[in-house]
């Protein structure tokens, strides 16, 4: 047989094998059914019954209960093997359990920008090059899915700056709300969330301290980007978001550093998915939206935590208004 034919045969089989073998089937085998015992473990522990998690799930109540019957160490075993501790696998069930609640969108995109980050930081080789030694080379998904993902890095570095203001800070653990925080940051000319710079998996507790496992990146928020996209079409300067928490005490504090705030909730439109968005909306159309505002108050209602949008002009400026709102907050004790 000619070397060309044998060749053609040899590449031939590559590809096939690439093709019946793409690293997402790790996510189909061993990624994904490991994080939805560990969500399913977390909604239990939040008093929710098998028949509700199967339903937020959308699986079987049978399957649920073989989940939960599951020990949670065999889960994080198959997740080590992704590059995902178990500190990671907890917080990610958390973030993902949460998100579930509230918006199955904001969980479909967790979980995307989680899986982006283990195959896109080439956490996963190890695993796909062990099954497929022919792949010991292979960068593909480094290459589509990293950290740029074709934009320029000075939006990501920039968040990334304002981020480490808030992981030095030893008060911004006071102002987070149960939902984690987020930081958004909207470069010039972005026009959907996935021009949007964020920080996937958000910003969690960690042992009395706010970190974050993830770099930020492009895309990595759906709702807090869309906030921050709505406010900016009618207020271009207000180009960063972060959330924080809100109540009786963090009302005082606004009232006290003089924030100017437009105030959404407790009732919100019928038939919008995302509640708080739909009343963002009909606020900003109102002559009340066209003023000058620093913060949105989400007032909170039925299924909907109340919440504290602050916005700046950019992810920086943002983090500081928050920390100086974070230092008057833990001072009116």
């Amino acid at each position: 047989m000619a070397l060309e034919a044998l060749d053609g045969i040899l590449i031939n089989d590559l590809i096939s094998d690439l093709y019946v073998h793409p690293p997402c089937e790790m996510m189909v085998d061993s990624f994904l059914p490991s994080m939805r015992a560990l969500v399913a473990r977390r909604l239990k522990e939040d008093g929710l019954s098998q028949g509700k998690i199967a339903s937020l799930l959308g699986l079987t109540q049978a399957s649920v209960s073989s989940y939960l019957s599951t020990a949670p160490a065999k889960q994080t075993a198959a997740l080590s093997s992704l590059g995902v501790t178990e500190e990671e696998a907890e917080t990610y069930a958390a973030l993902l359990a949460e998100d579930l609640k509230n918006n199955p969108t904001y969980a479909v995109a967790t979980l995307y920008s989680i899986w982006n980050r283990l195959i896109g930081g080439g956490h996963a080789c190890s695993l796909h090059r062990s099954e497929y030694p022919f792949l010991a080379t292979c960068d593909v998904c480094m290459r589509v899915f990293g950290p740029q993902r074709g934009h320029a890095e000075g939006a990501v570095d920039h968040v990334e700056s304002a981020l480490r203001s808030i992981e030095g800070s030893s008060l911004f653990v006071r102002v987070m709300p149960e939902v984690s925080v987020n930081v958004a940051y909207s470069p010039e000319g972005a026009k959907s969330v996935e021009d949007v710079v964020a920080i996937p998996g958000r910003i969690v507790r960690v042992r009395g301290q706010a970190r974050s496992f993830m770099r930020p990146e492009y895309g990595a928020s759906t709702h807090l980007a869309a906030i921050l996209l709505e406010v900016e079409r009618r207020h271009p300067a207000l180009r960063a978001a972060i959330n924080l928490r809100y109540d009786e005490k963090m009302s005082k504090v606004l009232l006290v550093l003089r924030v100017k705030r437009l105030d959404i909730g407790p009732d919100y439109p019928e038939g919008s998915q995302d509640k708080v968005l739909g009343a963002l909306r009909a606020r900003l159309s109102a002559p009340e939206g066209a003023r000058g505002f620093e913060a949105v108050v989400d007032l909170g209602g039925e299924g909907v935590e109340p919440s504290l949008y602050l916005f700046a002009g950019d992810a920086v400026k943002a983090v500081r208004r928050s920390l100086d709102i974070a230092r008057a907050y833990a001072s009116s004790d």
